[in-house]
């Protein structure tokens, strides 16, 4: 990226100024540049699963999940990355990435180690799966993020994926799922590009008010707000939503909006239009969660913006807070069948 080009669309400069971040964020911005850099590329390299975003061919957002041995997606140059793989037959996003081009956001994140890198660019369909050609590329501190190792992948499990369940809500069950998470994926766009992300916190950040309706607060980031100025742009946003134990997936389409409190908080709400689930669509297994340290308590009131500000400056995970041990709460419980 040109260091002399802005790396942020008019939405999420409205936020920074608003949250009054914008001197940070104008300093972390320069880690977004548009090549791979060797230590991503190993990074990538050792990744068995990659969350991508894009729109529908009728315009809806929509997070899924790719995955495959260490090696499946490799960076093929300082602007490319080749994925051998594909999204299953009845996900959301099939039918467009096979059309392409078509722009995308990715998340590569590593549970065992809580690393993550974002890659937003073009995706093409290629003989191994899909060719992105970067144009956005930056890792995130491991704030949010929850430990969990991997067993061995299950073999059969890409020739067990059960079909998708479509609904236009989420079902009693999948209602409880979402209460008992702690991890979920947003993709979020404008005509500028498409971004993925990730969201995480103890079971019980994400709130579900109703059949259709979603909230979570924004803790404090590193202050580029690309999602939330994304949603200031447009509201249209997909989720993506992990059975980490039994492979199941959970992918939400809609819109959001965020609430800004007086006292400097922020809420996202999300107004769910489609919910798809399928069974075992994951061949990856595990573990139960050592939650971050850096969680806050899902009672706590939202942190304020200087407050914010302090803690994001830091620059480091969980300084001064108190390390919250796996099994004090509640894994998210698996989804049932149909």
């Amino acid at each position: 990226m040109d260091p002399y080009q802005q790396p942020y669309h008019q939405g999420s400069l409205d936020v920074q100024r608003r949250v009054g971040v914008s001197d940070q964020a104008a300093h972390v911005g320069r880690a977004i540049g548009d090549g791979i850099k060797p230590v991503a590329a190993a990074f990538l390299g050792l990744q068995p699963m990659l969350v991508l975003g894009a729109a529908d061919p009728a315009g809806r957002m929509w997070a899924s999940l790719l995955t495959g041995p260490p090696g499946f997606m490799r960076a093929t140059g300082a602007h490319s990355v080749s994925v051998a793989g594909r999204v299953h037959r009845a996900d959301p996003l099939s039918g467009a990435l096979a059309a392409g081009p078509l722009p995308v956001g990715t998340i590569a994140l590593d549970p065992r180690t809580r690393r993550r890198m974002r890659l937003g660019g073009t995706a093409r369909p290629s003989a191994r799966g899909l060719v992105i050609e970067a144009e956005r590329v930056f890792a995130n501190c491991p704030k949010y993020l929850q430990k969990r190792e991997l067993y061995e992948p299950d073999a059969g499990g890409g020739e067990r994926t059960g079909p998708a369940r479509r609904a236009g809500q989420l079902d009693p069950g999948q209602q409880e799922f979402i209460r008992a998470a702690d991890t979920f994926f947003i993709a979020t766009g404008t005509a500028d590009g498409v971004d993925a992300s990730h969201r995480g916190g103890n079971p019980g950040f994400v709130r579900v008010t109703s059949p259709t309706t979603l909230s979570w607060q924004d803790y404090p980031g590193n202050a580029m707000f690309l999602t939330l100025g994304n949603l200031e742009a447009d509201p249209r946003a997909g989720l993506l939503l992990l059975d980490w134990a039994g492979g199941t997936t959970l992918q939400l389409t809609g819109t959001a909006h965020t609430d800004y409190s007086d006292t400097g908080g922020r809420t996202t709400v999300f107004t769910v239009e489609e919910v798809v689930q399928t069974e075992a669509a994951s061949p990856l297994r595990w573990s139960a969660p050592e939650y971050s340290p850096a969680n806050p308590s899902v009672d706590a009131p939202p942190l304020t913006s200087p407050h914010e500000q302090a803690v994001a400056e830091q620059g480091t995970e969980g300084r001064g807070l108190r390390r919250v041990r796996a099994g004090r709460r509640d894994p998210a419980r698996p989804l049932g069948g149909a």
